[in-house]
């Protein structure tokens, strides 16, 4: 039996979670443990520009909603593209955040700048920016999970 997404031109996609269970586990588990001990709304924020970088609006949908439910502001969201035009909406470790998730989501196009890693290794903690890191992985990954098996926007799937 095929497990399949109807994508919105009806194209035909693989649901991962139900074809290959274990590996969807895993990436779940991933994701909780890198999500561990960091603030919600950071969480969320990191989550919300991969997913800008990424155009996955499957995963933009659910974060921005999530952030809301968490009770972000509508004038924080909004910014998030654009928080180096407004930084005063973000903290300083926000901000770090936000330049590391840019520049490994993008790490094809000129890697990790030390700058930007500096960065985030003097306002994170070892272990939190261990975890920032992953998380940021993690976006990615769910991110391109999103995209190839053609999720689409406003069906959260999260049971």
């Amino acid at each position: 039996m095929t497990t399949t997404n109807t994508h919105v031109t009806g194209t035909a996609r693989l649901n991962l979670a139900k074809a290959a269970p274990k590996v969807f586990r895993a990436l779940v588990g991933f994701d909780t443990a890198a999500r561990e001990g960091l603030d919600p709304a950071l969480v969320e924020l990191i989550q919300i520009r991969a997913s800008h970088l990424n155009h996955c609006a499957y995963c933009l949908h659910m974060h921005t909603n999530d952030a809301r439910k968490a009770g972000e502001s509508e004038d924080r969201l909004h910014m998030v593209p654009v928080w180096r035009e407004a930084r005063h909406f973000f903290t300083e470790k926000e901000q770090a955040a936000l330049a590391l998730t840019e520049a490994v989501t993008l790490v094809a196009d000129g890697g990790v700048p030390d700058t930007v890693y500096a960065q985030a290794a003097t306002v994170f903690d070892e272990q939190e920016l261990a975890h920032v890191l992953s998380l940021i992985l993690t976006i990615n990954t769910w991110n391109r999970v999103a995209l190839a098996t053609a999720k689409v926007a406003g069906t959260d799937e999260r049971g």
